[in-house]
């Protein structure tokens, strides 16, 4: 059986580290996880390309058994697919394509990915949330914000504008969302959680601001910390980074892709640190 991330650029991914390292564990030896470049304009034509012939079980025999999907085809992707899940069509954005019975099915486990992220650092129910940037990551953070118990957040973003996909997200999960702009971010941060949804270092030039605020969940996860991070561990806050949020939303994959509920999570995540290190010492 075959599986692979794709997304444009896709060379820094850690899905293949995380993936393998569960194949090795688990004995499925003949399980493969590659990685493709891939952008909206191709992923039609590769999707057809890839097309299963796998049988209506997880476990029967065919060619692919799912895709890891990043950026920018979580959204691309929808009208590709023959069935999509509840909370992936409520976020607009699906990560994770499992073929089966001849079909394509959509999911998001970035949803299940946060959540679990909180859960280990001990931010299990947040009692109100500011979300930093507007694009899929941010759709899924409500989601994920909808299910711990908040029926209200605070999204900022640049272009208010530019801010309808999450938006509508929003609107969808049932999710009250006031939206500001970065020059109103003061005025947001009294809040239990703060959580950045901003490519790597884009949060760093609001570091001061954020320093004071009780937990930050910075979905970055190299070069960690980030100097917002630092900022708000070293005022005595809860800090979260993104490979938390990684790891488990890959487990859930392997979960969807192999029919398995025994997946090894201490083997992926000693597999994600080791490639983050070792990336860390290139560069260093």
């Amino acid at each position: 059986m075959r599986a692979a991330v794709m997304g444009s650029p896709i060379a820094h991914s850690l899905s293949p580290h995380l993936h393998r390292a569960a194949y090795r564990e688990m004995g499925l030896s003949g399980w493969s996880y590659d990685a493709f470049e891939c952008d909206e304009a191709a992923l039609p034509g590769l999707l057809r390309e890839l097309r299963p012939v796998r049988g209506e079980g997880p476990e029967e025999p065919g060619t692919w058994a799912g895709l890891s999907l990043t950026m920018p085809l979580k959204r691309a992707v929808l009208p590709l697919l023959d069935t999509v899940s509840e909370v992936a069509l409520e976020v607009g954005g699906a990560n994770t394509v499992v073929f089966a019975g001849g079909a394509a099915h959509g999911h998001n486990t970035d949803v299940h990915g946060i959540e679990q992220a909180l859960a280990e650092a001990g931010v299990p129910a947040p009692r109100s949330a500011t979300v930093l940037g507007g694009g899929a990551t941010a759709c899924s953070t409500l989601a994920a914000l909808r299910d711990l118990g908040l029926h209200e957040a605070t999204l900022v973003v640049r272009d208010p504008a530019r801010a309808g996909e999450t938006v509508g997200a929003a609107e969808r999960l049932g999710m009250a969302l006031a939206v500001q702009m970065f020059d109103k971010l003061d005025t947001v941060l009294g809040v239990d959680l703060v959580v950045s949804t901003l490519p790597g270092g884009a949060a760093d030039a609001h570091a001061d601001r954020l320093a004071g605020v009780p937990a930050l969940f910075d979905v970055v996860y190299s070069p960690w910390p980030t100097r917002a991070a630092a900022a708000v561990e070293a005022a005595g806050g809860i800090v979260i980074g993104g490979f938390p949020m990684l790891l488990h939303q890959a487990v859930r994959q392997v979960e969807l892709m192999t029919g398995r509920a025994d997946v090894p999570v201490a083997a992926m995540r000693a597999a994600g640190e080791a490639e983050i290190l070792r990336r860390a010492s290139r560069t260093g």
